[in-house]
């Protein structure tokens, strides 16, 4: 016996902010903290193109490396490889530390979190609050963020930020967004920008197709626009640790919770990160388990005996199956076989 149920909205969104894109808009990037266990690696490219006769074609790539930790925290570096912040500085670095302490997905009503780093460009360090908001297909989001004044004149500088993320999908958004320092100089414009998010399925990573007025990914780039319109994408490449250095969950009784009901549902195994957690349950014969999919690609619970397994488990929907016989059963899933678990029936 088996059942399907299904639950999108946020769920889904909130599925999508684990890894990658399609949960924030090119400019803001809000919560979005990771799932820890996860290194991320984001080239952000962007073009611009010079006008007749040279007719260049410019490109400007910002890389992210950073890791997921514990507590809902991000830890990493953006390096932006031709930097336009300051004269005669090519390139720029920014060392960053966000977190995202209180979440809608835990019944917060809404996503706040907040980043610190230093820019060795602007040889100073920035700092933000975010908030965001999801509601069904929708999610909006809001920054303020205080700058390191690069004109040097020792004052901090202030800069505001919102856009609005809207699901067509599972795998596909469309974002937008804008933001200003309050102060700019005659060069500096409202930063905006437009993507398309895609969902790339069956695999972890997220494609971003961006138009926008900003030059690099950083805080300061990001606050900080251009008379030029660029062009460009980011794509995502999650390295999943778990995957090559993970270690078994500890087994899982639930049997007081099986007991009362063979209908509810015995024991929950969230699928994040690409793994199954609380990979190994023990369970009394006639308890009911669900596969709950908090990752932003779908999945299977594929089990090694041939009986019956699920159909593929899209992105904030649940899959259940009870065991009505003891045994050991193992499962995996299909498009990621190195994602495996057991449940033992008693």
């Amino acid at each position: 016996m088996f059942v399907a149920s299904s639950a999108m909205g946020a769920a889904a969104l909130g599925a999508g902010a684990a890894q990658g894109v399609t949960d924030r808009p090119p400019v803001v990037s809000g919560d979005w903290v990771g799932v820890p266990g996860i290194v991320y690696f984001n080239l952000v490219h962007r073009f611009s193109t010079s006008g007749a006769p040279e007719r260049k074609v410019t490109n400007v790539p910002t890389f992210l490396v950073a890791a997921a930790l514990p507590w809902h925290t991000l830890a990493g570096v953006n390096y932006a490889t031709s930097s336009a912040l300051v004269a005669r500085y090519p390139n720029e670095h920014e060392y960053l530390l966000r977190v995202a302490p209180v979440r809608q997905r835990d019944g917060a009503f809404l996503d706040i979190a907040g980043q610190v780093d230093y820019n060795d460009a602007a040889r100073g360090a920035d700092g933000e609050i975010s908030a965001a908001r999801s509601a069904g297909p929708l999610r909006l989001l809001g920054a303020g963020r205080v700058l390191t004044d690069v004109t040097r004149v020792g004052r901090a500088q202030v800069a505001l930020a919102g856009g609005a993320v809207v699901r067509l999908g599972s795998y596909v958004a469309l974002s937008g967004d804008a933001g200003s320092v309050t102060n700019r100089t005659p060069a500096e414009r409202v930063a905006w920008s437009a993507g398309l998010q895609l969902q790339l399925p069956l695999t972890p990573h997220t494609l971003s197709l961006q138009a926008t007025n900003v030059n690099a990914a950083t805080l300061q780039g990001v606050s900080r626009g251009t008379t030029q319109t660029r062009y460009g994408f980011e794509f995502t490449i999650p390295f999943t640790l778990r995957r090559y250095i993970g270690r078994r969950a500890a087994p899982t009784d639930t049997a007081g919770a099986a007991a009362a009901s063979t209908t509810a549902p015995g024991a929950v195994v969230r699928i994040q990160g690409l793994s199954f957690h609380d990979a190994r349950l023990e369970i009394p014969a006639g308890a009911t388990v669900e596969w709950r999919n908090d990752d932003p690609l779908a999945h299977t619970v594929t089990f090694r005996d041939g009986g019956v397994s699920s159909p593929l488990i899209e992105p904030g929907r649940t899959w259940r199956h009870t065991f009505e016989k003891p045994g050991t059963y193992a499962f995996y899933c299909t498009p990621h076989p190195f994602m495996q678990g057991t449940v033992v029936v008693r």
